[in-house]
Order: C-alpha cells, then structure tokens, then sequence
C-alpha cells in the first residue's frame, strides 16, 4: 500500500515526561486510521508533530516523501495547506455567522472581490455535504453541539484538502450526533477520496468509522488492527480498554 505519512523513530517528551519512545507509524493514502490510547499518551501531540505545530525531539517524519523536519516555515505552510483539522471544541467564531466561519480559510485563499460568487457557492455545497442547507445566516449561539460540529466539519473540508486530522470528534455529543458524526466522516472520506486520522476515547466512533486502528502505550504503537482483529485481540490491556 501508499504510505502518505510515516513516522520512523519519534521520540518526545516534555521534561521527565516521555510521550514517544521511538515511535514508527504508516498511514496508507485514503484510508482512515483511528488513533487510540489512555489519556496523556499523546494521541493529539501525534497530529500537532504532523502539521508542525510542536517540534520533535528525534526521528522523521515524510509527508507524500518529504521530509517534514527539514522545512522552513514557508515549506510547512505548503505542507499545511494539504491538511484539514476539526478541533475538539469546533473553534467557530461566536461573532461570525455559520457562512462568515465556513467561509474564513476561503477567503485566505482566494481573496478579493471577484471569488464572492465561488466562496459562496463552495459554502452553500460543503454545508449541504454536512447535512446544514439553508443554515447560513444561523450564528453559533443558534445551533446546537452537534450542528456546531458540522459547521466545523464544513469549515475544515471547504478547502478540499486531502488529509483531515479530527480530534476527538464526537467529545460532548449526545450518541445520535455522534453517529451522525461518525456516518459524516466515513462519507466525506469516500466521497472526496482523503486521508482521515482520527483520535477519540469513542469506541463506538472508532470502530464505526476506521479502516485501521493503532493504540500507543510505553512511547510507541503496540497495536496495529483492522477493526475485527481489533475485537479479537486477546491482551487484557485492549479488551479493558475496549469494554471502557
């Protein structure tokens, strides 16, 4: 398979804290890889090496064969560019309206009067992709958690990038918004044909969305499944963790 992203040999910490201890991770081009683990073992620091937000203390890591450690600023914003990201608390402005949030990293991109009309018409399809037609005009304090999260989600995919990091993506839902979640990100990553990393305590989501799924424990990857070798799994660790 096309390894997209690789991680070989990571090692961070944060003082005495080690996080990763060598840590080596294939993440194959279109697939949707769930990240598990315990809290603290560094799942979200995962996606914060990835797009350059925190820097490693050792090892690499390839993006499409570059080599991301060696990048200046200007070559991580390219690399960046390629990566969508849905936070944990959906990070929408309060003062803007649902089109004026879906619409922010447009208009980076394509500034200036005459892309009205296109970033216009890319909101309206993206917010109709999350199941919100006709919410452009709502402001965040109209909609409810699990809306909010779609806005987010139209956000993140309206600059079609072709992988999206989702941060524990149903934290605070309700179980029929997070199965609408969980049904949105296994449709988006059809339909636009991306990359999708996901990390979520949800064993629900993580087995309703994944094709591939990774736990971290002691510093590196001690398991790499399909959801049903996953399941199968006889260490007392993985089925604890299942059953929580």
């Amino acid at each position: 398979m096309d390894a997209l992203i690789r991680f070989r040999g990571v090692k961070k910490r944060f003082g005495e804290k080690v996080v990763f201890d060598g840590l080596d991770l294939d993440i194959y081009r279109g697939e949707t890889l769930t990240v598990l683990g315990g809290s603290g073992v560094g799942k979200s620091v995962l996606l914060k090496l990835l797009i350059g937000l925190m820097p490693l203390d050792e090892g690499s890591i390839e993006f499409d064969g570059v080599e991301l450690t060696t990048l200046d600023e200007h070559g991580l914003a390219e690399v960046r560019n390629k990566i969508g990201m849905l936070f944990q608390g959906s990070a929408l402005f309060d003062s803007l309206t649902v089109a004026e949030n879906v619409a922010y990293g447009l208009r980076e991109h394509m500034p200036g009067r005459s892309h009205r009309r296109e970033i216009a018409e890319r909101v309206r399809v993206v917010l109709e992709m999350v199941g919100l037609p006709g919410t452009e005009r709502l402001t965040p304090a109209e909609l409810s958690g699990g809306m909010k999260k779609r806005v987010a989600l139209a956000r993140t995919i309206a600059l079609m990038p072709e992988v999206l990091l989702y941060d524990e993506p149903t934290t605070g839902l309700d179980p029929p918004n997070a199965a609408r979640i969980a049904q949105l990100i296994r449709e988006i990553n059809t339909s636009l044909k991306v990359t999708s990393i996901v990390v979520t305590h949800d064993m629900h989501t993580a087995f309703a969305v994944s094709d591939r799924l990774v736990m971290i424990r002691d510093g590196k990857i001690c398991v790499d499944a399909t959801p049903d070798q996953l399941r199968a799994n006889p260490d007392p660790y993985v089925q604890a963790f299942i059953a929580a």
